[in-house]
């Protein structure tokens, strides 16, 4: 009756380390860029000579939660606020009302112009470690979904749109202390192009380089 018992107890103790998982919380910053060659988002009118208007760079605050399930591999939820702006072309508009016949339509032109459009963005990620956990020094690769919201300031609700991808990328997460440590991560945002602008073609490809520190469990 004993080694059943034994046995029994050996295997439930396997189980428990098995499925027992530990828990990261990270908090922090860095860069979000966007080649040129990707940063075009259509023209003002659907003339190719009406001006482009071009996304810019800006700096990010990323948080992030993940779940280490198991020895070699984990999930990874996060949140980003990306402070992206827009260089919108000067444009030209007809003025409306009904002109005196014989006499030109007046007009209104709108000179160019840098705009602030905020990007929001929650993301998940299946994590793959090259070293089991516990170790100090932990390289990694991950990828998964995202959704970006981009809205203008004061309008989030009422003036956003949001388009959906996938993510991808790798970094290195670093053990400093029993419950602190810190890492470093670079990730590439795939989805379409937004605004649904005149002669748009492509995707839209952010890059994350970003540092953050983390409270481990």
């Amino acid at each position: 009756m004993r080694l059943p018992r034994l046995v029994l107890a050996a295997l439930l103790a396997t189980c428990s380390f098995g499925f027992a998982q530990s828990f990261e919380a990270s908090v922090g910053g860095g860069q979000l860029n966007i080649p040129s060659k990707n940063a075009f988002l259509g023209t003002a009118t659907v003339d190719p000579n009406s001006g482009g208007y071009i996304l810019k760079s800006g700096f990010r605050l990323v948080f992030r939660m993940t779940l280490n399930s198991w020895r070699f591999m984990g999930h990874e939820f996060g949140y980003a606020y990306n402070r992206t702006s827009l260089d919108a072309p000067a444009t030209t508009t007809v003025a409306g009302g009904i002109g005196l016949p014989g006499q030109p339509a007046s007009t209104i032109t709108q000179p160019a112009q840098n705009i602030s459009v905020p990007a929001h963005q929650g993301f998940y990620d299946f994590m793959v470690y090259a070293v089991p956990e516990g170790k100090v020094i932990r390289p990694f690769v991950c990828g998964g979904v995202q959704f970006t919201a981009f809205s203008q300031p004061g309008s989030y609700y009422g003036n956003r749109e949001t388009k959906y991808g996938i993510n991808y990328g790798g970094g290195l997460k670093v053990k400093v202390k029993e419950n602190w440590g810190f890492r470093l991560d670079a990730r590439q945002y795939n989805m379409g192009k937004p605004f649904n602008l005149p002669n748009a073609s492509g995707r839209l490809l952010m890059w994350e380089f970003s540092g953050a520190v983390s409270f481990l469990m």
